[in-house]
Order: C-alpha cells, then sequence, then structure tokens
C-alpha cells in the first residue's frame, strides 16, 4: 500500500535520475552536493544503513566537528582539487569528480547480504580500485588489512544468518511452520511460495511454487521465525557490512550488527524448540491446530496486489499477466 511504500518509492523512482536530486533544485550549487548530509536523504535506515555508519565513524566524526570550517573542508573546489582533512561521502565515491557512485562501491551482490565470496578474482578490480582511495591518506597495507577485516565479519555474519535460515527450513519441511505458506494470503505474486525460498535458493515444489519460481521476503503477514529471519540478514548483516565499510566498527557489533545476529539465531532457535514441543503436545492430545482466518483475509491484506489478482484473475499469478519483461515497472 502507499503508506506502506511511501520511504521506498520517494528514493527508488525519478530521484534516482535527477541532478537535483543531490544539487537541491532552487540553488544547483555544486558546493552544496559535496557535502555529506546530501546522501542523507535515501542512504539510511534498517537495510541501507550508510549515513549512520559514516556518521559514528571517525572520518564521520571528523567531518561533523570541522565542516563549518573552510580550511578543514572547502567546499567551492572541485572534488579533483578537495584537500579536506577526512573524506567525506563524495570525497570517496566520486572521487576526481565522476558521477560514477558504484564504481567505488564493496557491494558485490545484494546490498551485502549474500554470501559471496568476496576475495574471489571476479572482484579484485574493485577492491583495488577501493584501496587506492583509502591510500590518498593512509597506506596500502592499512586499507587491505580493513578490507580484509569486513571480509571476515561479512563471512561470521554469513555463517550465523545461514543457520538461522536452516532453523527455519526445518521447521517448514517438518511441517512445523505455523502458518504455513498454504495457510497465509497469497503473496505480492498471487502465489503461495515460502518467503525465503529466494532466488534459486531452494528447488522444488515442498516449498510451494514451481522449480525456479522465489518467495519474497515477508515482513508482515508471515510465522515469526521467518520475520526473524528477515530481520537478520535484511538489517543486522547490513549493518555490519556497512559498519565495516564506513570505519564503524562498533556500529557492526553493537547496534544490533553480530549482536543482533546472535540475539536473533537464539530467537530462531527458541521459536523452532516451541513449535515442536506444541506440536508433540498437540499430537499427544490429539488436538488438530487450524491456523486462524486472519491469516487468510484481512482488511490491510486486501490492499497487496496479490489479493487482487486471485481475485480478479483466477488461477494466474503476476508473471501469467506480463506480456513482456518490463511491464510490472508501468503497469
Amino acid at each position: 500500500p502507499p503508506g506502506d511504500t511511501a520511504g521506498c518509492t520517494f528514493c527508488h523512482t525519478s530521484p534516482e535520475e535527477r541532478c537535483s536530486t543531490c544539487h537541491q533544485r532552487h540553488q544547483f550549487n555544486p558546493a552544496v552536493a559535496r557535502k555529506s548530509e546530501q546522501c542523507k536523504t535515501c542512504h539510511w535506515g534498517k537495510d541501507h544503513r550508510d549515513w549512520e555508519a559514516y556518521d559514528i565513524s571517525i572520518h564521520g566524526t571528523v567531518y561533523q566537528v570541522n565542516k563549518w570550517d573552510p580550511t578543514q573542508f572547502d567546499m567551492s573546489k572541485k572534488l579533483a582539487d578537495a584537500d579536506y582533512v577526512g573524506p567525506t561521502c563524495q570525497y570517496c565515491r566520486m572521487r576526481g569528480g565522476h558521477h560514477n557512485v558504484q564504481r567505488l562501491s564493496t557491494v558485490y551482490t545484494s546490498m551485502g547480504m549474500s554470501n559471496a565470496d568476496r576475495g574471489a578474482p571476479l572482484w579484485k578490480e574493485k577492491r583495488d580500485t577501493w584501496v587506492s582511495v583509502c591510500d590518498d591518506c593512509h597506506s596500502p597495507r592499512f586499507a587491505r588489512e580493513n578490507l580484509q577485516a569486513m571480509d571476515e565479519a561479512c563471512k561470521d555474519a554469513g555463517l550465523k544468518y545461514t543457520e538461522t535460515f536452516k532453523v527455519a527450513e526445518n521447521l517448514m519441511l517438518d511441517g512445523m511452520g505455523e502458518p504455513m505458506p498454504k495457510d497465509l494470503a497469497p503473496d505480492w505474486s498471487g502465489q503461495h511460495i515460502w518467503s525465503l525460498k529466494i532466488g534459486a535458493y531452494h528447488e522444488g515444489d515442498k516449498y510451494g511454487g514451481k522449480k525456479g519460481e522465489s518467495g519474497e521476503f515477508r515482513m508482515s503477514n508471515c510465522s515469526d521465525i521467518e520475520r526473524v529471519c528477515f530481520e537478520s540478514v535484511g538489517y543486522w548483516m547490513t549493518y555490519i557490512f556497512k559498519g565495516m565499510a564506513h570505519g564503524s566498527w562498533n556500529d557492526a557489533t553493537y547496534c544490533d550488527g553480530s549482536f543482533g545476529m546472535d540475539r536473533w539465531l537464539v530467537k530462531a532457535k527458541a521459536a523452532s524448540e516451541q513449535a515442536r514441543r506444541f506440536t508433540a503436545l498437540e499430537k499427544k492430545a490429539g488436538i488438530n491446530w487450524v491456523p486462524s482466518e486472519f491469516w487468510r483475509k484481512g482488511d490491510y491484506l486486501d490492499q497487496l496486489s496479490g489479493m487482487k489478482i486471485v481475485k480478479e484473475f483466477p488461477g494466474k499469478t503476476i508473471f501469467d499477466l506480463c506480456p513482456e519483461p518490463g511491464w510490472l515497472d508501468t503497469h
């Protein structure tokens, strides 16, 4: 619904393509676009915690306490001539004044949430470019050591979220997920696919849907353990990744970073144990539990695209209704 997606569409529509998003429409002053706060409009929040990570990092602190002093941060100079006392978002991302912000990114796949081999040859050019920016102020060895520290933090986080997912997966496969996909209102595509069946991660109809069909990260109308899994990878893993990438190491640990993943893994295990105990007791007592009707319908769920498809196009999914690639973007 529009109210739920306002924060998404504010950034992920035409603002992505407009010069005035960063340069400000009524000023269009390059000096304004060179300030780190200009990135804050979009790049903050639970699943892309860039601003918070930078702001409380060593670099962000240097910027915040010195940004009013033009001898330390002369924003009138072009980025190619910048000699700031500390890095800004723009200095690192748009080094030299180019506008290809992703060129200096450490995101290799899925906003940093994937279990990618970050040291694979595929990423060598990106890693070398990243180090080349850091060695404007630091030694190349220092930069590479911090990059390695980020790799290790992401690897540890990946182990935790993989285990969290596995706990939820085993519970669902054993028929003890509460509620199961078939008991829920359809997802956005009009199907009943397990919400953690992402991409090609899970194959076969035992997860709902056909082989190769993907689920979605449901943030509502799903079992509590599935929501825990979503937050573990969608929030806490990105806290770790963004924190390490921006030199905010305590953020990667404390502010729902690695400590948050630990807590959510315990929550997933506890939820699994409780569901299994309840199932055993219900079986022994002869109770046949049926999910409540509110999982299937409701005023809120009626606003979602999946319910609309089921009602207006019985037996179809959103993909059956797409005559060509890109159709969803305009319809």
